[in-house]
């Protein structure tokens, strides 16, 4: 019993360490966010700061309008993952639940996308976006225009499906007991009122689990922003950062306010759905 407890403390204060560690990183960025940048230059390293202001997060407002970058990230994330809770989950419970010729041949080609580098579809993807049929000025065949390029609906539709929530969603699903499908078949539902009632309702977990990492890799995104507008109105958050890089240096007191800012939505997001998030990541049997 007492090496037991030993054990215990040992490993209490094991991750009581690792975990201060990985927040270095995050404590550096909010002290710096309040410094100067001749406290920042200085040679001597201080890890808190002269004096306490909020000057820097005020340049950091006016440099941009930022009312729009975040606008612009926050209907890109909400939509990209209200849709992909609606597909994923869908695609999630047929591959568990529903009997179709063919579900393991697409369920192994659904698999090989786990395997692929993002940045290895990110040509193909653009020029589908920049070729879509009668968008942006383009005729049937896709040319004559821009297609999706520097709009919502251009920015979002890659991000709607994935290989890794559909695999979450097929891994919960696949727990669920067949006595519900037998009932459900019992008293008439079909297979879209059986899962809209039964199942759906159920998913508080790993739709939260889903919702959380979709929300945080889109809102995190700066690749394929970059790639897809070309205006300032259209800008997100993670691209507007790169604004206080100048040919003169950078504004790391300006950028690290801004850092803050911008980390802070999703700082809440995670606090708030923590307990489904560590719940959907257990029941779907990924350790």
């Amino acid at each position: 019993m007492k090496k037991k407890k030993t054990n215990h403390i040992l490993w209490a204060v094991g991750m009581s360490i690792a975990s201060l560690i990985m927040l270095i990183p995050i404590i550096m960025m909010f002290m710096t966010s309040f410094k100067t940048m001749a406290e920042i230059q200085s040679p001597v390293f201080h890890l808190f700061p002269e004096h306490f202001s909020l000057d820097n997060y005020k340049d950091a407002m006016h440099n941009g309008n930022w009312l729009v970058y975040f606008k612009n990230s926050i209907v890109i994330t909400l939509t990209a993952v209200a849709l992909s809770l609606l597909f994923n989950s869908i695609a999630g419970y047929a591959f568990a639940r529903l009997k179709f010729k063919g579900a393991k041949i697409m369920f192994l080609f659904l698999m090989v996308g786990l395997m692929m580098p993002p940045q290895v579809t990110m040509l193909p993807t653009f020029l589908i976006m920049a070729r879509f049929p009668l968008a942006g000025g383009n005729n049937l065949f896709g040319a004559g225009g821009t297609g999706l390029i520097n709009t919502y609906a251009g920015l979002v539709i890659p991000l709607v499906s994935g290989s890794y929530g559909v695999f979450l969603c097929k891994q919960f699903y696949e727990n669920f007991p067949r006595s519900l499908d037998e009932a459900a078949e019992i008293d008439g539902a079909n297979k879209w009122k059986t899962f809209f009632t039964i199942y759906l309702p159920n998913s508080k977990a790993i739709l939260a689990t889903l919702g959380l990492l979709k929300a945080v890799a889109v809102w995190n995104d700066y690749m394929w922003p970059l790639i897809m507008t070309n205006s300032e109105n259209m800008r997100t958050i993670q691209l507007a950062l790169s604004m206080f890089k100048t040919d003169s240096g950078i504004m790391w007191n300006q950028m690290m306010a801004g850092s803050v800012l911008v980390a802070l939505p999703m700082f809440i997001l995670f606090l708030c759905a923590q307990k489904y998030f560590i719940q959907g990541i257990v029941t779907s049997g990924l350790k």
